[in-house]
């Protein structure tokens, strides 16, 4: 039985990153922003779920990718062009990163979860434009 999870649990990680990558070499930039919110998003949310579980492996893993997303969606940021947008959004992003370092330092999703619900908000206009 633990085999089979096993395997199906390797199969699925296998059929999720290929449908990833089919997305983002179909996307437009756009697009790619919005694959990168949904990936955050996801991120998020299995990082508090490894802090509940106090999986500080899974909770380490899940926090990389976190901060790694962020600094994509900081430096894609065209502060010449975005003004005071660009401004607002880097602000977010820097506190979702000190969110999420908080979280990790006291293992509590709580912070995770303030974290999700600006970057959520942020994600939907996102889409609503796109």
């Amino acid at each position: 039985m633990y085999m089979a999870q096993s395997r199906f649990g390797a199969a699925r990680t296998r059929y999720e990153s290929v449908d990833l990558s089919s997305r983002i070499e179909a996307a437009t930039a756009h697009g790619l922003v919005g694959i990168l919110f949904e990936e955050l998003i996801k991120a998020l949310d299995a990082m508090a779920a490894a802090c509940r579980r106090r999986d500080f492996s899974q909770r380490g893993a899940r926090q990389s990718r976190v901060l790694a997303i962020l600094a994509g969606l900081e430096g894609s940021l065209d502060h010449e062009q975005g003004g005071e947008v660009a401004a607002s959004l880097a602000t977010i992003y820097r506190e979702a990163r000190r969110l999420t370092l908080a979280a990790a330092q006291e293992n509590d999703p709580e912070p995770l979860l303030r974290a999700r619900a600006m970057l959520a908000e942020i994600a939907s206009a996102w889409n609503a434009i796109g």
